[in-house]
C-alpha cells in the first residue's frame, strides 16, 4: 500500500489503491511526490482508481477495513459505475455498493488535475465526524 502526504504537511495522507488505467493519472497527478508512511492519527483519503472486479474485491475490502476512517474518491469511470464493462458479470458497479464514497471524479480518464483539485476540496471541507459534533 503506497502513501503519499500530498501537500507536505500530513493534512492529507492519500492512499491509491490502482486498478486499471486511471492509475496513471494518479501517478502523473502524484509525481514528484515523497512516498509517506501511514501514521494512525492521519487524516487519510483512499483513491480507488480503476475497474473493481469481484476477483480483487476481498483485497479492496482489506484496504478500506485498514483504514476505517478514510474518506474515499472514486477517480474515473470505473469506479464509480463500472465503465464500459458496466455489465460484465465480474465487475463491481461501483465501489459506492461496497463504502460511502465521499467524492466522486468522473471522466474515463479524469485528468491528474481534476484529483489535485478533489483532494484540494476533502482538504478544505471537515470530516464528517467533526461536522456532527
Amino acid at each position: 500500500m503506497r502513501c503519499w502526504d500530498w501537500f507536505g504537511d500530513r493534512s492529507l495522507v492519500v492512499i491509491d489503491i490502482a486498478l486499471a488505467c486511471c492509475a496513471l493519472e494518479v501517478e502523473a497527478a502524484a509525481a514528484g511526490l515523497p512516498l509517506s508512511d501511514l501514521r494512525a492519527d492521519d487524516n487519510v483519503v483512499i483513491v480507488v482508481s480503476g475497474t473493481v472486479t469481484d476477483t480483487v474485491l476481498p483485497i479492496v475490502r482489506n484496504i478500506f477495513g485498514q483504514v476505517p476512517a478514510a474518506r474515499v474518491i472514486s477517480f474515473g469511470a470505473c469506479a464509480s459505475a463500472g465503465g464500459p464493462y458496466w455489465d460484465s458479470y465480474a465487475v463491481t458497479k461501483g465501489i459506492a455498493q461496497i463504502v460511502e464514497v465521499d467524492l466522486f471524479v468522473p471522466g474515463c480518464p479524469p485528468t491528474p488535475t481534476a484529483l489535485r483539485e478533489a483532494l484540494r476540496s476533502l482538504r478544505m471541507s471537515p470530516r464528517a465526524e467533526q461536522v456532527e459534533a
